[in-house]
């Protein structure tokens, strides 16, 4: 069977990030810990090197590669939510656990991967057959950090 997994590279908290993910959104899990046979450029033998985790049913491998490498906005993980509850709920573990707040919905975890937490009634608004409604909306989401999905909806009606 082929299939594609997500490979994280990260400076040796790859368990520690698949960890907060499984314990924080759902459909997501640690299934493996794998430790380094022998010493490599960024770690010791028996250091974690890789972990194999689910992210919101996303098969997805964490490697402790090393400082090198590191995550940028090129890349995001973006959480489809359904109320301001469960948008809080996911900002608020992301921002609250080290991470940072940005723009229109992006936030970034303590270990500098991306998230967007986008409620639905945003995307949809987004893509309303209305020209005025989607301008509204966009107009809306530019002036937050974390989505206010009562904001939306308002300038939703106009």
């Amino acid at each position: 069977m082929t299939g594609a997994t997500i490979c994280l590279w990260y400076d040796k908290e790859a368990e520690a990030a698949a960890r907060f993910y499984a314990e924080t959104f759902p459909d997501s899990r640690v299934s493996a810990v794998h430790r380094a046979p022998t010493d490599y450029p960024a770690g010791k033998a028996g250091d974690v090197l890789t972990v194999e985790f689910t992210v919101l049913g996303i098969p997805c491998m964490g490697l402790n590669g090393g400082p090198n490498v590191t995550h940028s906005w090129a890349f995001s993980f973006q959480v489809a939510t359904e109320t301001q509850e469960e948008t809080d709920r996911y900002w608020n573990a992301i921002v609250g656990n080290g991470g940072a707040e940005s723009a229109c919905g992006w936030c970034s975890d303590r270990w500098g991967l991306s998230w967007q937490i986008t409620p639905r009634q945003l995307t949809e608004a987004l893509a309303n057959p209305d020209a005025g409604v989607r301008e509204r909306a966009f107009q809306a989401m530019m002036t937050m950090g974390k989505i206010d999905i009562a904001a939306i909806e308002a300038a939703v009606r106009g």
